[in-house]
């Protein structure tokens, strides 16, 4: 039997495109001489669906779909998701479904079992799990199919009470087939290699993993598609952040070697069967880790398929940012220029009498290597005017945040202005850092439409600039070696009111990504007094990020639908 893998880009409730794409996978299927082609999860409708899946209508248009679809699995079979309606009063109103569907007729139909609940996952809000559990048969061929992260309950402490593939073994299939809506982090390629290798050496089977590709708001979808043997071997790994199509012979996927072999990937990780993406993440080098080459490499094609994707499903083409002659806009801009092309994104430079003259040279420059439009607009005079009328409330009292916030939003204004006049989008340039800590002004700096950085701590700013002037030097290197500053007052340096960044940000990872509380932050050998600012930081502005644009997620818990804590609370503050 061959099978082929269609690792594909859908948009969110646009059943006409994504049908059009499944159709033309079926039919590239059919010209390679494919007996099953198999989609991703919930690709008729897109994923995440969220509160659409309340609408009986989308529901209705789901199903219609399905009906479009069929027609062409006439010859061929066709594994494709999408939500499926419970029948019973009991429950939830759907199942996240996977149909077979073969000679023009659903032939099968399975329900995900395990739903995931955390981080930017909120299924058991929609769909009910599993009641039963069966194989697929086709063409004499029990396939084991289960949906994402029916196959994540694995390792030391399970989420789950179930396991699906333990359910289906008494059938004894030939073959797991795994339909998915995996999110990228840069840990995660590890984690699902670990995982699906992990089960076909456990079960003895071959599995074929089919993941989506694409970006939907925040979260980003890499592919990677995996396909091992039944040895435990990798036969391919799919294109990331790229769409894809690959054909298998199952009867070389299932033919035994004498040995298997558990997952080794290296390092100080070293052999197991299954890694989680706490053990991914524990016990390395903080900064070495997330500013290594390969993680800056695979962050770059993320940021620009999260920005490009926004763009394109959102109907939009224009960018616009301001460009303070910073790493953080510098860094932004290149990448916007790289998804949108050069003539989409324009630089606005605002400077004040606190901007240094190599900032502005610096923008200049950027926006020549880069060959973007940009324009220069001083703030000097308006931020003179705001003063002069708050005066009289003002009085004489001393320079304070006050002033400095005025230029932030004068800023801001002036950026909003200029988008809503021309139709841009604002793309944010504040850093995870700066999120974490509050080092950042609203309705000012905080202004935009996508926040581009937001997942990315300042080290990795650092590490991308000098990864995007590998190939070429886009970026001048003034913008990379000074020392960071916001330039709302004289002579000012990140670092008058922040850590050290390579000090913030392990403290910041320890306690974002890790979860770490205070004490177990301090016995890694962190000044007590400094790990109790930096968490009371973070915790005190929840509020400040509760009013953030999208933030593109490419870490294990960014800000935003994945990570919720009050914003009125003593925790640590």
């Amino acid at each position: 039997m061959k099978i082929a893998l269609a690792q594909q880009n859908y948009h969110i409730g646009n059943f006409e495109e994504n049908t059009r794409k499944i159709i033309q996978g079926i039919n590239r299927a059919k010209e390679q001489g494919a007996d099953l082609v198999v989609f991703s999860e919930l690709c008729v409708c897109g994923y995440p669906p969220g509160d659409f899946l309340e609408f009986n209508d989308f529901i209705n248009k789901c199903y219609e779909a399905v009906d479009n679809i069929k027609i062409h699995a006439d010859t061929i079979g066709v594994i494709i998701g999408s939500p499926a309606i419970n029948s019973r009063k009991e429950g939830k109103d759907h199942f996240n479904a996977a149909f077979l569907l073969y000679e023009k007729e659903i032939k099968a139909e399975i329900h995900k079992t395990l739903l995931p609940n955390y981080d930017v996952f909120d299924e058991y809000r929609y769909f009910e799990p599993a009641y039963e559990w069966n194989v697929m048969e086709f063409k004499g061929k029990k396939l084991a199919v289960t949906i994402c992260e029916d196959i994540w309950n694995m390792g030391d402490n399970p989420l789950y009470r179930i396991t699906p593939m333990e359910q289906l073994m008494p059938y004894k299939p030939d073959v797991m087939i795994n339909i998915s809506a995996s999110p990228y982090n840069y840990a995660q390629d590890i984690v699902r290699n670990s995982i699906v290798k992990a089960h076909t050496v456990k079960y003895k089977l071959p599995m074929l993993y089919c993941n989506t590709v694409g970006s939907q708001t925040e979260i980003v979808f890499d592919g990677g598609s995996l396909v091992y043997d039944i040895n435990g071997n990798k036969i391919k790994e799919m294109k990331y952040f790229e769409e894809d199509f690959q054909l298998f012979d199952l009867d070389t996927l299932s033919k035994k070697s004498g040995s298997s072999q558990v997952p080794s990937f290296g390092g100080d990780l070293g052999e197991v069967a299954f890694f989680s993406a706490a053990e991914v993440s524990a016990g390395i080098d903080t900064i070495q880790y997330l500013t290594d080459e390969k993680n800056m490499d695979e962050i770059y094609h993320a940021l620009t398929l999260g920005i490009r994707d926004y763009f394109t499903k959102m109907g939009f083409t224009k960018a616009i940012l301001g460009a303070s002659g910073g790493i953080d806009s510098a860094v932004t801009q290149a990448l916007a220029v790289e998804a949108l092309g050069k003539e989409n994104v324009r630089a606005i430079l605002m400077p004040s009498q606190y901007s240094s003259s190599h900032s502005v040279t610096d923008a200049e420059l950027l926006s020549k290597n880069l060959d973007n439009p940009y324009d220069i607009i001083p703030i000097k005079n308006i931020y003179e005017e705001f003063l002069a009328e708050l005066k009289p409330i003002f009085k004489d009292l001393p320079f304070s945040i006050a002033e400095e916030n005025i230029q932030s939003r004068a800023r801001g204004n002036l950026l909003m202005a200029i988008a809503n006049k021309f139709g841009y989008i604002l793309l944010n340039t504040s850093n995870k850092s700066e999120l974490a800590t509050g080092y950042g002004t609203l309705y000012g700096d905080m202004a935009g439409g996508l926040s581009v950085l937001g997942d990315v701590y300042k080290t990795q700013v650092f590490a991308l600039a000098k990864y995007i002037n590998k190939k070429k030097e886009l970026i001048p290197p003034n913008v990379i070696t000074k020392p960071p500053s916001a330039e709302l007052r004289p002579n000012q340096k990140d670092s008058d009111s922040l850590p050290e960044y390579d000090t913030l940000d392990r403290v910041l990872y320890e306690y974002i990504e890790l979860r770490h509380g205070p004490k177990e932050i301090i016995e890694k050998g962190f000044d007590k007094a400094l790990v109790h600012r930096v968490l009371k930081l973070v915790n005190t502005n929840e509020y400040k990020r509760n009013q953030f644009c999208p933030i593109i997620r490419i870490s294990c818990k960014a800000f935003g639908i994945g990570r919720r804590v009050p914003i009125v609370g003593k925790y640590l503050s």
